[in-house]
């Protein structure tokens, strides 16, 4: 039996699903460069804090017409993740951070 996802066909639905992978890759390559192991305990805190950041961040995007696409979502994440991180106390790789002046912008003005 063949099982068609027709969410799949729904292209805010393949977009959202873009948006998470790159997601996905940009924090695997933050925790990897900081020397963070993908099973430390506390990382289930800095992705409930950093999906907040994410969250008020997105929408302050959207305001400010910076567009979505999924390499500057996954850069806004990355970043909202590394302020979630650090303030812990727990240094994190900048340079594994995307340079994106915007982004930078956008973050300081969201999250001070």
């Amino acid at each position: 039996m063949v099982v068609q996802d027709e969410w799949a066909l729904d292209p805010s639905v393949r977009m959202m699903r873009q948006v998470f992978g790159r997601i996905e890759v940009a924090q695997k390559e933050l925790l990897e460069r900081s020397n963070i192991s993908p099973f430390d305990t506390k990382l289930r805190l800095w992705r409930e804090t950093a999906l907040g950041f994410f969250e008020r961040s997105w929408v302050q995007a959207a305001k400010c017409g910076i567009d979505l696409e999924e390499e500057k979502a996954a850069a806004i994440y990355a970043h909202c993740l590394a302020r979630a991180i650090s303030m812990e106390g727990v240094e994190v790789a900048i340079e594994a951070l995307p340079k994106d002046e915007k982004i930078k912008m956008l973050l300081k003005k969201t999250l001070s």
